[in-house]
C-alpha cells in the first residue's frame, strides 16, 4: 500500500450548475439491480447452508422487457406480462449436489416484487426467465484458490470510486425519493407507484426538481382525482426540499402530462415496466444511490456480483466508506474523494492503486493529513473481507 498510495488536493466546485438523478425502487433499471442483488444474496445463503462457504457466482446481468397494459380510471388491465431475464454465472453443481438455480431465481424475484411493488401481481404480471449458467473454469478455480487463503483474490481488474459529503442537491434528490417511497410503504399514498424518478438541477436561479411518479389507476376514479394526487406529490416534495435548503425550489410532477388531451402518467401496476419502459442492470443509481455526472463515478454495477472477491462491488463500497470516514472523523476535512484500482489475482486487501484527494479547511496542506489518511484507508481496506456478511444480509446498500 505504501508504494501505491497517492494524495492530492481536492478543489471543491463553487457555484455553477449541478445535476443529480435518482431512479426509485420501482424503476425498471432499479428493479433489475435489486433482483440480481437479491439473487446473489439467496445464492450466498444457499451455498453457506449446503456447503459451508460462498461459492463462485456473478449474477450481475438482467434485462427487463416491458409488457403491454391498458390503464384506465378505476382500473385497467395488463394484457401482456413483463419479461425479466436473469443472467450471469454461478456454481450449479458442487460435490455431486445440484443447485436448484431455477427455483431460487424464481422465488427470489417473486418475493422481492411482491414486497416492493405493491400494485404488481408477479404471478399475473411478470414472467421470470433464469439464464444463469455455470461459471468459467478459470474464474471458478481462482475463486476456489481464494478459499484456501486467508484473504480472497480479486477476480477482476476494476475501479472503485467514492466521495463525501453529499451536496445539498444530492441530499434533496435522495431524500425526496425515499420520502415518497416511505409514504407508499406506510399506506398513506396507495395511489402512488414505486416507479419514481427524481431529477434535480441547481442553477443561479435556485433548485428545480422534476419528479416522475407512476400513478395507479384503480385508486384514481377520474381526472380530478389524478390532478389531486399530483398536488399531494408536489407538497410532499416541497416539504423535503424546504427542510434542506432556503433556496427557491421549483417542482414539476409528471411534466409530460397533457390533461386536456387525456395524456397522463397512469398505470395499472405502478411501474412503467408494464408498457412504457425496459430496464437493465447498471443503468441506474451508482453505489451511493444517485447518478451524479458532476462527480467522480465508476460505471461498474455492484448489483449481483459476488461479495467475496468481486472488486467491482467491494472497492466501490470501500471507497465510499473511506471518503465518508475521512470527512466525518476530522473537522478540518471539508471534502474527500477515494479511488481504488484492483489487479486480478491479487489479494483484495492489496489494491494496485489508492488515490485520495482531500479538501482541507483554511488552506491547510494535504501533507498534514497524509499519515492519518493512510491509516483510515488501510483500516477500511483491511476489513474488506468482513464485508461479505454485510452484503449478504443487506446492510450495505447498493442502489
Amino acid at each position: 500500500m505504501e508504494k501505491m498510495l497517492s494524495m492530492s488536493e481536492l478543489i471543491p466546485v463553487q457555484g455553477g450548475s449541478e445535476i443529480v438523478e435518482r431512479k426509485g425502487i420501482g424503476h425498471p433499471d432499479t428493479v433489475c439491480d435489486m433482483l440480481v442483488e437479491h439473487l446473489s444474496r439467496a445464492l450466498c445463503r444457499y451455498y453457506l447452508e449446503q456447503f459451508g462457504a460462498v461459492l463462485h457466482h456473478n449474477v450481475d446481468k438482467a434485462l427487463l422487457c416491458g409488457g403491454r397494459a391498458r390503464p384506465s380510471f378505476g382500473g385497467g388491465s395488463v394484457d401482456e406480462p413483463i419479461d425479466i431475464y436473469l443472467s450471469g454465472r454461478a456454481v450449479t453443481e458442487f460435490r455431486g449436489h445440484a443447485v436448484p438455480l431455477e427455483d431460487i431465481a424464481l422465488e427470489t424475484a417473486t418475493t422481492w416484487l411482491s414486497e416492493h411493488v405493491h400494485a404488481l401481481d408477479p404471478a399475473a404480471h411478470v414472467r421470470v426467465h433464469n439464464l444463469v449458467r455455470q461459471g468459467s473454469v478459470e474464474l471458478v478455480e481462482l475463486f476456489r484458490r481464494s478459499g484456501r487463503r486467508e484473504v480472497p483474490r480479486a477476480n477482476d481488474t476494476s475501479i472503485g470510486v467514492g466521495y463525501a459529503p453529499f451536496s445539498t442537491l444530492e441530499t434533496i434528490v435522495l431524500e425526496t425519493e425515499r420520502h415518497l417511497n416511505d409514504c407508499i410503504c406506510s399506506g398513506k399514498a396507495v395511489a402512488w407507484g414505486e416507479d419514481i424518478k427524481v431529477m434535480g438541477a441547481r442553477t443561479a436561479g435556485g433548485v428545480a426538481l422534476t419528479v416522475a411518479c407512476a400513478l395507479i389507476d384503480r385508486h384514481i376514479p377520474d381526472m380530478a382525482s389524478y390532478l389531486a394526487e399530483k398536488e399531494a406529490l408536489k407538497r410532499a416534495v416541497l416539504e423535503v426540499a424546504s427542510s434542506h435548503t432556503d433556496e427557491f425550489v421549483m417542482v414539476a410532477i409528471n411534466a409530460a402530462d397533457d390533461p386536456a388531451e387525456g395524456s397522463i402518467y397512469l398505470t395499472v401496476t405502478g411501474t412503467s415496466a408494464e408498457a412504457g419502459d425496459d430496464g437493465e442492470v447498471g443503468r441506474g443509481n451508482r453505489a451511493n444511490g444517485l447518478i451524479t455526472p458532476h462527480r467522480p463515478m465508476s460505471l461498474e454495477a455492484l448489483a449481483g456480483k459476488n461479495p467475496v472477491s468481486h472488486v467491482g462491488k467491494l472497492y466501490n463500497a470501500a471507497a465510499r466508506n473511506i471518503a465518508i470516514a475521512l470527512v466525518s472523523e476530522h473537522t478540518d476535512i471539508l471534502a474527500a474523494e477515494c479511488y481504488l484500482l484492483s489487479r486480478i489475482g491479487a489479494p483484495v486487501t492489496e489494491p494496485a492503486v489508492i488515490d485520495i484527494r482531500l479538501a482541507p479547511r483554511e488552506a491547510r496542506p494535504v501533507s498534514d493529513f497524509a499519515i492519518w489518511s493512510e491509516e483510515i484507508a488501510r483500516d477500511h481496506i483491511g476489513r474488506i473481507p468482513e464485508m461479505v456478511e454485510d452484503f449478504i444480509e443487506g446492510r450495505v446498500t447498493i442502489v
